[in-house]
């Protein structure tokens, strides 16, 4: 009998439970000893090395306080991928630029702050940003 190998789902679901679990805030200690796993047991899951059994990644979605599903839907409800989302969340920072901009409360700050990461953004790919060209 050969030994169980790890799947694109099982990596998958590895990917999602790392940017759902770091959107919390929360440390892969902390989830391994909500769930009942050592730390090490959550960096295999998170990198796809081994599989989340279907208890435990209920218990997981519970404590991130996202459906089940949210592991393996393909489209959000909008009918839009995720992958878009959960790719961005795994990139270095992320998480931080996102919950510094949703701590801002001024609207006129917020939509002043997005133009200057657009134009950043902008830049960053060798495109002049429209104030720069005119």
């Amino acid at each position: 009998m050969m030994p169980k190998q790890t799947t694109d789902v099982d990596r998958l679901v590895g990917l999602r439970i790392t940017a759902l679990r770091k959107a919390r805030g929360m440390s892969q200690t902390a989830l391994g000893t909500a769930v009942g796993v050592t730390f090490q047991q959550v960096q295999k899951y998170e990198k796809g090395q081994n599989r989340v059994g279907a208890g435990r990644l209920r218990e997981i979605a519970r404590l991130l306080e996202v459906p089940v599903s949210a592991f393996f839907e393909e489209n959000d409800a909008s009918g839009q991928p995720q992958e878009d989302v959960f790719g961005f969340l795994s990139a270095h920072g992320a998480i931080e630029v996102l919950r510094a901009y949703a701590a801002i409360q001024d609207d006129q700050l917020r939509r002043d702050v997005l133009a200057i990461v657009r134009t950043a953004s902008r830049l960053g790919q060798g495109t002049p940003s429209v104030e720069a060209t005119a």
